[in-house]
């Protein structure tokens, strides 16, 4: 039940007329094109009453946004998953109803409460599969674009900046390398692993003496230098991917250069980052 629980980015959230506007062209056209449903039967003109189909979809999304979904966004704190996973269903269950009407009005079918309630059964059941799909799809993407957006920008902030870590050997040459180019810290027993994008854009590496706890010392101004695992400290600036779930993500750093694990225990600090 956590992934209920978790916010949802509604800041990202497209446009619900653009959204409706996009589920009208898709109900219209598999509608006219596949004629489910009975279609293929109906006699009158098929693309009218596709397109009808298609306004019902267009105005119960557009009328479920404006008189509900957005009024409750206003006074709901802490817009979650299960808010917008009740708001998809009921929007699902609303258009069922709405086009069971229309089918009766057109096809000239008794409105009888059992046959709507098996049509709203069925919807249910197809319904929270489509919810489930389309609040999962539409949170990974939200993230992902959170994500890219928060480190574009924080990126662009630490352009010319370059940070020198210590080598703490009586005659160790200290690295000194532009922020943006650091990929990530590793331990290696008594000293670190410093990986970053060299001058040929290709992924380096040097061994001084130093230790993470010393090393995140250095940087603790920069909230991007982020602490993932016992052993590594990613720049999070550098992140192409991140894939995983509750239980630990994995990394992907500079294009595909290095990948890092991120501990289970680091995984909600990671997500107050994005977040």
């Amino acid at each position: 039940m956590s992934i209920l629980t978790r916010k949802y980015p509604l800041w990202s959230k497209g446009n619900p007329v653009k959204e409706s506007l996009f589920a009208f062209v898709v109900v219209v056209m598999v509608l006219f094109f596949l004629q489910p449903f009975g279609i293929s039967e109906y006699e009158g003109n098929k693309l009218l009453l596709s397109l009808a189909f298609g306004v019902v979809t267009f105005v119960c999304g557009v009328v479920l946004e404006g008189l509900i979904v957005v009024p409750l966004q206003k006074h709901v704190k802490v817009w979650r998953i299960w808010h917008q996973a009740s708001t998809t269903l009921l929007e699902v269950l609303l258009i069922g109803l709405c086009n069971f009407l229309l089918s009766c009005y057109v096809f000239h079918y008794p409105v009888e409460l059992s046959a709507c309630l098996e049509l709203l059964y069925w919807t249910l059941i197809i319904g929270v599969i489509i919810t489930i799909l389309s609040t999962m799809i539409s949170y990974q993407q939200m993230m992902r674009g959170q994500l890219d957006t928060l480190l574009e920008k924080t990126t662009r902030e630490q352009e010319g900046i370059t940070v020198t870590l210590h080598d703490h050997r009586a005659r160790g040459d200290d690295l000194s390398i532009p922020l943006n180019d650091l990929l990530y810290i590793e331990a290696q027993k008594n000293n670190v692993a410093v990986c970053f994008i060299d001058g040929d854009g290709l992924l380096g590496r040097k061994e001084i003496q130093s230790t993470l706890v010393a090393v995140m010392g250095e940087m603790g101004d920069y909230p991007n230098i982020f602490q993932c695992h016992r052993s590594f400290v990613v720049n999070l600036n550098s992140i192409t991917s991140a894939k995983g779930n509750s239980n630990g993500y994995t990394l992907e750093l500079g294009g595909g250069l290095a990948t890092i694990p991120v501990s289970r225990s680091f995984v909600p600090k990671l997500k107050s980052f994005i977040s």
